[in-house]
């Protein structure tokens, strides 16, 4: 059976590609669907140079267009990660994608509830997105999305593969 490409963050997965020099292994999630998945990894914050380890990052400002800034040096990431984003979710459709499992709550990769920041510390009451994961969905609203948080419910996980398996037959994006 030929494995379905699926587009997934890169930490999910085991590499080490964190802030910390980790990884978020999201080994149930992982493993399991691995067997009918073929994994296209991406590590948007590593691609755009901040390295590993790395001064984490956050967003800031407004939910509808965050900053992305490193927490301590406020180093302004946001128009390297737009640029990036931009030119990678493009260059992702030569792989055919039929979903993409992104890290929650990544100020690059979160789908949704990813915190904003109006300054150190203090929290916008409206969730954002990732700035990575917010390209994607833009270019490619009808691509089945997740993240490993949702996708520990297995009813959710179902549903995902369902939709993913769906795509598929139409070839992706």
């Amino acid at each position: 059976m030929k494995k379905i490409p699926v587009g997934i963050s890169s930490c999910l997965i085991g590499e080490e590609v964190r802030w910390d020099g980790g990884h978020k292994h999201a080994g149930e999630v992982v493993d399991a669907l691995g067997k009918i998945f073929r994994w296209v990894p991406v590590c948007p914050e590593v691609a755009v140079g901040m390295g590993v380890p790395r001064e984490p990052v956050g967003l800031y400002g407004s939910a509808d267009q965050p900053l992305m800034l490193g927490n301590e040096s406020q180093t302004d990431w946001t128009v390297r990660m737009r640029n990036y984003a931009l030119r990678r979710v493009k260059e992702l459709e030569t792989e055919n994608l039929c979903g993409f499992i992104f890290k929650s709550k990544s100020p690059s990769c979160g789908v949704q509830n990813v915190p904003v920041y109006k300054a150190h510390g203090s929290r916008h009451s409206q969730p954002g997105r990732g700035l990575f994961a917010d390209a994607f969905l833009k270019r490619h609203p009808l691509i089945p999305v997740a993240d490993e948080d949702e996708l520990r419910d297995l009813k959710v996980r179902e549903e995902f593969i369902a939709r993913v398996r769906q795509a598929s037959a139409g070839d992706g994006v």
